[in-house]
């Protein structure tokens, strides 16, 4: 009697076990490029759990973040649209650059969002790490967003990260561990119902701070530019940098750190019975920082491996990120897919797919769940991007793409507003993006060209940094008004005295005696690329 009792218990646990809906965590980290792990070709880190990550998932190539920079980036994964339908198309900031870049102060929580969506099917949502979409007087906490439950930075959230942590040493290097330690206790609350679950980290992006223990690992490292798994961008990049054996050590041990926390995160989900029943994506925002940005200049050199560009790039390095998806029994392991094309816009269709949630309409992305489970497929919707500010790659050649691009089949489309610079590359055979074949293919640009500016048109009407109205169909001439240009340039050749071709953060705010808060907002609105100095072009927009 008691055997079949036990018996009885053992088949209802299993029924109920089949039934029950699955968890999904969505591991996001900031500025890790799509080479950044040793199972991913970089022959110089130490990375054992994302590496077993990757034996025990599916490796996505072809993955595509929707814009080059974080918060646009984390605006699509939130609401599988393109960031330029919300205006979000930089980091958001203070109110006054924000208004500058004609960009909302966040991310208007009447849009579509995943965790709404989860929500209603019966899940229960939390989000770790960092926020960024939106901070400063009157933003919304994550809690508008249909979070439950939260513990962030970047955001008015000051649990994560308060004045008392912004003085603590090498809180940067302890930031991953301390978001993981929150992220596993709402895990371990959740596990006997659904949970949704963003642990969205700080690492890799600058500045970075590793413990000296964490920089002990790197002790020997002595990296070589010209390593053959870098590429010819990267080796190029690599060869200019300040002092790369130093960059690399901070670098690599910043990433060893990432992989610490992921292995916790592996063995928790294990050591709480429920792995088989959780579906862990990992990704990230954008690809990696540059050296050239002041608060980067001690590291900045994540790699892109072959990849063409970094991040603020649209070409392969700025928006191709790695991404592995894991889900024991569901998802095949240790299967790179090279041939399926995947957006941010598209987790939200997928994932409300897969746990039985109400997909929202007008949806940019595609359900993808099927090649997730299934294997390999190509495409049904082509991809979009726009990137509206400079780059940070200073005496590097070929780093800055025109500002539109299309992803369609193997073909890959960049082009400027008026069309006069048109880029095509076939990426499946040529992923550095080195060989321009728009003169071999003009049936394919002419098509791509119509479909990339229709896109462009239905965007929000509003002026863009190189002078035309996206909405307003036929492109115009980029250039300004020759009087207002002139006042422009006039005005900074008077404040940059040396004459050096710059305007550096005193040499602005010494015109603004007596209000140099204002003097130092005003610098940080034209100042696109962070370097502390102000090109003509940066303060003629």
């Amino acid at each position: 009697m008691l055997n079949r009792i036990a018996l009885l218990l053992l088949l209802a646990g299993a029924i109920h076990a089949a039934d029950r809906k699955p968890n999904v965590i969505f591991l996001l980290t900031d500025d890790q490029g799509w080479a950044d792990a040793a199972s991913w070709g970089h022959p110089y880190y130490k990375t054992p759990n994302l590496d077993r990550l990757t034996r025990e998932g599916t490796r996505i190539s072809q993955f595509y973040v929707a814009n080059p920079v974080c918060s646009p980036s984390r605006t699509a994964f939130m609401t599988g649209q393109f960031p330029a339908r919300h205006r979000v198309h930089g980091h958001f900031s203070d109110h006054a650059q924000n208004s500058a870049r004609k960009m909302p102060d966040w991310l208007d929580t009447s849009a579509p969002l995943i965790t709404r969506q989860v929500k209603s099917a019966g899940y229960v949502t939390g989000h770790f790490g960092k926020w960024h979409l939106g901070s400063g007087e009157g933003a919304p906490m994550p809690d508008a967003y249909a979070v439950d439950e939260s513990v962030t930075t970047v955001s008015n959230d000051t649990r994560l990260r308060g004045p008392r942590e912004e003085r603590e040493p090498h809180w940067m290097g302890k930031s991953t561990g301390i978001i993981m330690d929150h992220a596993l206790k709402f895990i371990q609350k959740h596990k006997d119902e659904p949970f949704y679950c963003n642990i969205w980290t700080l690492v890799p992006h600058a500045k970075l701070d590793p413990t000296p223990e964490q920089l002990a690992v790197y002790d020997e490292l002595k990296p070589e530019a010209n390593h053959p798994a870098f590429g010819k961008y990267t080796q190029e990049y690599y060869r200019q940098a300040r002092n790369l054996q130093a960059q690399m050590k901070v670098f690599a041990a910043s990433i060893t750190d990432l992989d610490t926390q992921v292995g916790r995160l592996l063995d928790a989900l294990k050591e709480l019975g429920i792995d088989d029943n959780t579906l862990l994506i990992y990704s990230a925002d954008n690809g990696p920082e540059d050296y050239h940005i002041g608060n980067a200049s001690n590291a900045g050199v994540g790699s892109p491996g072959p990849l063409r560009g970094r991040k603020r790039s649209i070409y392969e390095g700025g928006v191709r990120t790695p991404m592995i998806v894991r889900w024991p029994g569901k998802v095949k392991a240790g299967v790179l897919d090279e041939t399926s094309v995947i957006g941010a816009v598209d987790l939200m269709p997928t994932i409300c797919k897969l746990v039985g949630a109400d997909v929202p309409a007008n949806m940019d992305g595609e359900d993808v769940s099927d090649v997730f489970t299934d294997g390999p497929r190509p495409r049904k919707k082509p991809l979009f991007w726009e990137w509206r500010f400079s780059l940070a790659q200073k005496g590097l050649k070929d780093f800055t793409p025109p500002p539109l691009a299309m992803r369609d089949g193997p073909w890959k489309l960049l082009m400027t507003p008026d069309a006069k610079m048109v880029e095509l590359y076939n990426i499946p055979e040529d992923k550095a993006e080195m060989t321009n074949v728009a003169t071999d293919h003009a049936e394919v640009v002419s098509r791509m060209t119509e479909a990339l500016l229709s896109w462009h048109k239905t965007l929000p009407i509003m002026e863009h940094a190189w002078g035309i109205n996206p909405g307003s169909g036929a492109p115009k001439s980029g250039k300004a008004a020759p009087t207002k240009a002139s006042d422009r340039k006039a005005m900074f050749l008077k404040v940059d005295k040396n004459h050096d071709g710059f305007i550096t953060r005193d040499e602005h705010i010494t015109h603004f005696k007596g209000r140099e808060e204002e003097g130092k907002k005003r610098f940080d609105n034209f100042d696109d690329d962070h370097d502390e100095k102000v090109t003509l072009e940066e303060f003629s927009r």
